[in-house]
């Protein structure tokens, strides 16, 4: 039986003093049992001799000094994990709140995880299908990749994310594939729309759902996406599931922690952040992936907000560092009505070339990506000059890039949040627009596909 400890010094914001305290561990967790029977949930931030500091979950209103009690639980936080979880709707601390009945754990895991040896990770390379062109033709997505989505405030990231959520499928086989979904720091009516729109398409019954909202504790926050990893991890590696989990949105995950590290005193690093959000970051997204041996594996979405719409904030930039590429939402293409707005040019998938071609997508992905890319970013630039010295200064041929770019945008990047495309329907509509452009210009096609699809009206 635990001890119960009636010796709170202080409460100060979400931290609680506890003195003269034997045998207690960094990160245990702790019961606070109030002066009227009700309990709550705290965690050891800091051991220093016999005092515990430790971080509450709810908070401290109500809490005596004098007549509460404190007892440690003698382990770290976890996870009560079953397949009865797929379906289900959970807050972040992992507690039902869709009116079911509680989950009969098959078995309880740590939420902390354990990191993946490198050794025993298997290389991504399957290709996975969002329905999406912008993401599947030009920076696909592969089975145990980490490709977050870059966005800003104001933009459609809730209505990306959630069509990812419906569509995501592996294809081609039988093997089960499920999604791990976790928002954090969200509002009600965001809530509220992820939880329809998964239940409407009927997405629900293959998906676990973590939500976090707004005004729910920091810490708890912080603990959202170990939890949802956890699930994923135990739906991958016991289950033989593949998981794709995506998590939203980072940037207020982040903001919990610097509200912590700043509740703690510590050193305040790059913009208030805590010096180790490097490494915080990295043990979340070092847990998607493939191991040698399992049959399941990990692929992860996380999305961010960019503060003040700036890819050199500590967030967006260390996520940059540790993760496979990234997709960017631009905010002139959504003021153009273009959705979802992805800017292709600037997103990048350093995964793509392993998920492609022959036997994954199509033979002529490889080339047509190419060639969609080149001829994006020469229409581009020939609006730019358009802009400036008018239209009479351009080529015809400048002209018709121009024109492609146009079209591009309309056609292929822009397809509505319900439209879901097989990768042959996104490769058939990329032809479509390569045969705006003179054969000729098609330099980086080679001609095998050229006589194949360019000539096929």
């Amino acid at each position: 039986m635990p001890k119960q400890y009636r010796t709170i010094e202080e409460v100060s914001g979400p931290l609680m003093l506890v003195r003269d305290v034997e045998g207690v561990t960094y990160n245990e967790l702790g019961e606070i049992e109030l002066e009227n029977g009700e309990k709550r949930r705290c965690r050891v931030l800091e051991i220093d001799g016999s005092n515990a500091l430790v971080q509450l979950f709810e908070n401290a209103a109500g809490i005596n000094l004098s007549n509460s009690t404190v007892k440690f639980l003698g382990r770290q936080m976890e996870l009560g994990v079953s397949e009865d979880m797929l379906g289900r709707v959970f807050d972040g601390l992992g507690r039902p709140i869709d009116n079911g009945p509680e989950i009969i754990p098959d078995k309880r895991m740590d939420v902390n995880g354990s990191p993946i040896n490198p050794a025993a990770r298997n290389y991504p390379q399957e290709f996975i299908q969002t329905g999406i062109s912008a993401i599947d033709g030009l920076n696909t997505l592969v089975r145990g990749q980490k490709l977050p989505i870059f966005s800003a405030s104001g933009l459609p990231h809730a209505n990306l994310a959630a069509q990812i959520a419906r569509q995501a499928k592996v294809r081609g086989t039988d093997e089960q594939f499920a999604v791990v979904f976790a928002a954090m720091g969200i509002t009600f009516e965001e809530s509220n729309y992820f939880v329809q729109s998964f239940t409407e398409t009927g997405a629900i019954d293959r998906t676990v759902l973590f939500i976090n909202l707004a005004n729910d504790p920091a810490i708890e926050r912080i603990a959202t996406p170990k939890m949802a990893l956890t699930a994923a991890e135990y739906l991958a590696f016991e289950k033989d599931m593949h998981v794709l989990v995506i998590l939203t949105d980072i940037t207020n995950y982040a903001d919990a922690l610097r509200e912590v590290s700043a509740a703690r005193k510590e050193v305040p690093g790059r913009r208030g952040y805590p010096g180790y959000m490097y490494t915080d970051l990295a043990t979340i997204y070092e847990r998607a992936g493939r191991q040698q041996g399992k049959k399941g594996s990990i692929t992860m979405i996380p999305i961010l907000t960019m503060p003040e719409d700036d890819k050199t904030h500590p967030i967006p930039d260390l996520t940059g560092y540790i993760t496979e590429g990234q997709i960017i939402l631009a905010r002139d293409l959504y003021r153009k009505g273009i959705t979802p707005p992805i800017d292709v040019l600037p997103s990048l998938s350093r995964l793509k070339d392993k998920g492609i071609g022959e036997g994954k997508t199509r033979a002529d992905h490889s080339n047509t990506m190419n060639q969609l890319f080149s001829a994006y970013a020469r229409g581009k630039d020939a609006k730019e000059l358009m802009v400036i010295l008018g239209e009479s200064a351009l080529t015809e041929i400048d002209k018709l890039y121009a024109k492609f770019a146009d079209e591009f945008e309309r056609k292929y990047v822009s397809q509505g949040y319900e439209t879901d495309r097989s990768i042959e329907e996104t490769l058939d509509i990329g032809w479509e627009l390569l045969r705006i452009l003179p054969r000729s210009e098609l330099k980086r096609i080679s001609d095998k596909f050229l006589d194949m699809y360019y000539d096929k009206k």
